[in-house]
Formats: structure tokens, C-alpha cells, sequence
């Protein structure tokens, strides 16, 4: 997670979970001039509209004063979905035996993109295993990693 992803999950969670929700995840995007702040919550039961609206309220006015993106930003809260986004190393412990979709920062064995079974998740390193090969990535050189949904 990037440092300043870190620095705003730690700020916002307190309010989050205040609020009665978990703080799934937050995603920074930058492009160009635009900047976008995505806050994923979830709850036992599912996230509806009304769910997103309130956690906007309450994180809007706490970032009003705290001020911790210092361009012109929008706010999006969302539920993960089903192809809920991983963020943390707890979040795919919860999800081994999967299909999961990873991405990479740097390319590993000539790819970036992985997509199979999530077998362990063995320290730094997540084991997957890709068209009945194993592969072994770590877990610092993960873009983005999203659940695939099965239906």
C-alpha cells in the first residue's frame, strides 16, 4: 500500500468504524489533474446506498478538516463488490482456496497478470497457482489483486 493510501486508512478508520461499518480498503487514483478518493466499506449484512451516503457524510467532514489531499479530489465510498479489490495480507488469508486476479508493480517470470487459485499465503510471498503451475509472488510487488466472482 502506498504511503499516502496508508496514512488516509489510518486516518479514516476511526470514523468508519465509528460509524458502524469496516474500512475494506481505499484506493488514491491520480490522473492528470483529476484525482479520485475511493473508500470501499463493508458490514456483515451488505452495503446499500444509504450505507455509502452516510460514510460520505461522515469521512467528507473529517477530511474537510484535516485536509490530508492537498489538490482538488472526489470522494467515492463504495461496497467491495463481488469482485471485492484485497488490500491487506488478513483479506487473502480470508480468501485462500479462490480464484483470485493479481497484478503486478514489477513483471515476475515475463508477466504481470496473474489469475488462478490462491493456495497459501506463506509470509511475504502469496502462492497461487496458474494454469496447474505453482507461482510464488511477493506480496510487496502487488498493484491491485481482486477476487474473480464465480457464478
Amino acid at each position: 500500500m502506498a504511503k499516502q493510501e496508508q496514512q488516509l486508512t489510518e486516518l479514516l478508520t476511526p470514523t468508519v468504524e465509528a460509524a458502524g461499518y469496516q474500512l475494506w480498503g481505499i484506493e488514491l487514483l491520480r490522473a492528470g489533474r483529476h484525482t479520485t478518493l475511493r473508500i470501499f466499506i463493508d458490514k456483515g449484512d451488505g452495503i446499500t446506498v444509504d450505507d455509502c451516503a452516510v460514510v460520505s457524510r461522515e469521512v467528507s467532514a473529517l477530511l474537510d478538516v484535516e485536509d490530508p489531499i492537498p489538490t482538488e479530489y472526489t470522494l467515492e465510498v463504495s461496497s467491495p463488490g463481488l469482485d471485492r479489490p484485497l488490500f491487506t495480507e488478513a483479506q487473502f488469508a480470508r480468501y485462500v482456496g479462490q480464484k483470485i486476479e493479481v497484478k503486478l508493480t514489477v513483471p515476475q517470470d515475463g508477466r504481470r497478470k496473474f489469475k488462478g487459485i490462491l493456495t497459501a499465503l506463506d509470509g511475504d510471498m502469496l502462492v497461487m497457482e496458474v494454469d496447474g503451475k505453482p507461482f510464488s509472488l511477493l506480496v510487496d510487488n502487488i498493484d491491485k489483486a481482486n477476487v474473480v466472482p464465480v457464478f
